[in-house]
């Protein structure tokens, strides 16, 4: 069945359209085409939303509805939610006062949109219309109403919401524009949960299930929702608003120029979702639901109570600061409903004296309005001593946070408090205690800063200790490379003038390391004599000489090291002595023998094979 319907929404597609007054179109109810019948669709000038007959579960039961045209199972509106048609005999059709009729088979109305027509009405003189927006309309179609709308779909919302539909109501006729849920997944019929706007103090978005509420996004603060700060997280995508005129308060979104189709619904269970299309994929991401967790639920913790949601440990229920369980017992069983009581009277007198102050419960979610004043107009100041001055008020909040700072406005709370709760980028409430109660509230703060101060103390000292270790540590690297560039630079002096660009592989040993070699390797170290005439054009001599003459009978240059005006080289050491002894030793021999001529000559050659073997 769906595949048929998306054939036929194409065919219309393809087949164009037309606006002349008197001729068919294809997404238009007027004198050249009165009625649809089942199989037949009206289609939005821009192919995104289709309107027409289908059936969501059983097939003998028909309705008439919009959807998305790319997501037949997305549907937005229906006519005939709790009177289906059972055949497919189904018509819809226009009068000519711009009455739409849904007649059955037997052309019976099953469903009318009890157009007002304002006036008598002449045949030909209105048309239906499917908008690209997904709002069916009904307008009058004569030269000199300019086309007054008469009627539209938007203004009977099912249990969706798109871009450009109200959530909310009108203070002067009590028209109401609300969501319904289904049923079931498969039957439209209006189910048990409702969601409305709450017009009582500041404007709030409610959740029913029957008479009880369920979940509420929390006042608008000019932004967004209190209860609903990720609301800006999307911005970019969805501009949200409330309109708050004498004939309207509502709940409006739009949708940006680069943004996905979106829609608000609301399920079976009372849980509103955002979908989000994504094209790619062809399928409604789930972009954000509330309620989120357990903290959503209204008046989870009751009156005074405060819901963490990190806090599990104890039911995440505690009391607002200076108020305690009504019921220590039901408490410690972790049973909130009675909610808490204040555990210090308040200083109330006539003539508004008082010491009363004010403890700030900061990033929460403000309570419900319902039983709150409102005054745009004043300052956060103001309203603290208009708050002070009435005994029956034991809250404050700023009603608009645009301006930042504080913000501005006055919400004002007398009776309890209920369905408070932390969020990220929650408001200020400003709550009010007896002195008494404030005084141990700034002694229990001045404790924590004891506390807290000498910690923090410790933590600088430590981090600054640990900063001046690691500055020690980089200063001493910093000067060993300077050292090795210092002697990389007096070798390469002498390697330009001797051995042109040719590199002299030598490690660089510290002064502390001269002696710690590897495998217990003993070695021989010449010392420059600070004494001597020789300076550093010799020693860079010597080592370019030595390094460059390798040979298996000349003494190896192992390394060398240069500290301040030390110059040091590391040769190989030889532990029988070096060539120039053995020569010296013969040499000393053979003149004895001149010197000694009554010596026998064997025991010359005896004296020279010793000292050779030696």
């Amino acid at each position: 069945l769906n595949l048929r319907l998306m054939l036929v929404s194409v065919l219309f597609l393809s087949l164009g359209s037309t606006s002349a007054r008197g001729v068919a179109s294809l997404d238009t109810l007027n004198d050249g085409r009165r009625n649809i019948t089942d199989g037949q669709m009206l289609v939005s000038a821009g192919g995104s939303f289709t309107l027409g007959f289908f059936s969501p579960g059983e097939l003998n039961r028909r309705y008439v509805g919009i959807w998305f045209s790319a997501s037949m199972d997305a549907v937005v509106w229906v006519a005939n939610r709790d009177s289906p048609l059972n055949d497919t005999a189904g018509v819809l059709e226009i009068d000519g006062a711009g009455r739409l009729f849904l007649l059955d088979g037997s052309g019976l109305t099953v469903w009318s949109s009890n157009t007002t027509t304002g006036g008598s009405g002449t045949p030909s003189s209105a048309a239906a219309q499917l908008l690209e927006s997904g709002n069916l309309v009904v307008v009058r179609d004569d030269d000199e109403s300019n086309g007054a709308v008469l009627w539209q779909s938007f203004d009977h919302p099912s249990n969706t919401l798109i871009a450009g539909m109200r959530l909310g109501r009108n203070p002067q006729t009590g028209a109401e524009w609300s969501l319904r849920s289904w049923r079931s997944p498969d039957n439209p019929a209006t189910g048990d949960c409702r969601r409305a706007m709450n017009t009582r103090g500041l404007p709030d978005c409610v959740s029913w299930r029957g008479d009880a509420k369920k979940y509420r996004t929390g006042p608008w603060n000019g932004l967004w929702f209190s209860g609903v700060p990720e609301m800006a997280s999307y911005s970019d995508m969805f501009t949200n608003q409330v309109v708050v005129r004498p004939d309207e308060v509502a709940y409006v979104f739009n949708a940006t120029a680069a943004a996905p189709f979106s829609r608000l619904v609301l399920s079976e269970a009372g849980v509103i979702q955002r979908l989000a299309w994504d094209g790619g994929s062809r399928v409604w991401n789930v972009f954000a639901q509330a309620p989120r967790d357990v903290c959503d639920d209204y008046a989870k913790c009751s009156a005074f109570g405060l819901c963490n949601v990190n806090t599990a440990a104890t039911l995440f229920c505690g009391c607002v600061q200076g108020y305690v369980p009504v019921s220590p017992a039901h408490w410690s069983m972790r049973e909130a409903a009675a909610g808490c009581r204040r555990s210090t009277p308040l200083d109330c007198r006539d003539g508004g004296a008082t010491t009363d102050g004010f403890a700030v419960v900061s990033g929460v979610k403000l309570p419900d309005t319902d039983n709150a004043t409102v005054d745009v107009g004043a300052t956060l100041e103001a309203c603290r001593a208009r708050c002070l001055a009435t005994c029956s008020c034991v809250a404050f909040a700023a009603a608009d946070i645009r301006g930042g700072g504080g913000g501005s406005g006055c919400v004002i709370w007398a009776g309890d408090i209920v369905d408070v709760r932390y969020v990220d980028k929650g408001q200020d409430l400003y709550v009010r205690l007896a002195k008494s109660e404030l005084a141990a509230a700034n002694k229990k703060r001045g404790s924590m800063l004891k506390i807290l101060l000498p910690v923090t103390a410790c933590l600088l000292v430590l981090m600054c200790s640990i900063f001046l270790v690691w500055i020690c540590k980089f200063r001493g690297r910093s000067n060993r490379r300077n050292r090795d560039n210092q002697a990389k630079s007096i070798l390469r002096g002498a390697s330009n003038q001797l051995i042109g660009d040719e590199n002299i592989e030598l490690p660089l040993v510290s002064f502390k390391d001269i002696g710690i070699l590897e495998d217990d390797k003993e070695v021989a170290i010449k010392r420059l004599s600070k004494s001597s005439g020789q300076g550093a054009e010799e020693f860079r001599n010597e080592v370019v000489l030595i390094a460059k003459l390798q040979h298996r009978n000349l003494v190896r240059l192992l390394g060398y090291c240069i500290h301040e005006d030390e110059r040091l080289l590391i040769y190989e050491y030889l532990p029988k002595k070096s060539l120039d002894v053995f020569i010296f030793v013969v040499t000393c021999l053979l003149n004895m023998r001149w010197m000694a001529p009554s010596l026998s000559s064997p025991i010359l050659t005896a004296l020279v094979f010793y000292s050779w073997r030696s």
